[in-house]
């Protein structure tokens, strides 16, 4: 087995659910051999998730975004707000959508179904540029 690793760093985003697929799949083609294996994706920040959903209709994106921050954001009982109101609400979406994805690649390229694409869920209003570490398995 073959193991090739490399960290990306995305663009800043907004708050909210941003497909990132292209991103990963132009990451992807750096790697001197990815016929067919496994690729890891692991997001190095407590705040932002990784997660795959729907890749055509941008309403789906609008829609969890409106979802997670209606059980998550302005609880009153929150005590870890030393980053600011949506320092804890982004720790509990990322911790409840996760940090990870593991992708099947075939032919080189990442074996998704068709509407099927990777998000980025930014949960903060300023998160800044995030960190991907990819892992290539193969």
């Amino acid at each position: 087995m073959a193991i090739e690793q490399q960290t990306i760093t995305l663009s800043p985003k907004s708050r909210g659910f941003h497909l990132i697929t292209n991103e990963i799949e132009e990451a992807l083609k750096t790697f001197s051999s990815a016929e067919n294996g496994l690729l890891h994706l692991f997001i190095m920040h407590t705040s932002a998730s990784l997660s795959i959903n729907e890749n055509a209709d941008p309403t789906v994106r609008q829609d969890m975004e409106n979802f997670f921050s209606d059980i998550a954001d302005g609880k009153p009982y929150y005590i870890h707000t030393y980053e600011g109101v949506d320092d804890m609400p982004a720790h509990i979406k990322a911790s409840l959508l996760g940090n990870s994805l593991t992708i099947p690649v075939t032919n080189g390229r990442m074996n998704l179904g068709t509407w099927q694409g990777i998000y980025l869920g930014e949960h903060r209003e300023y998160g800044g540029g995030r960190r991907i570490v990819m892992t290539l398995y193969r």
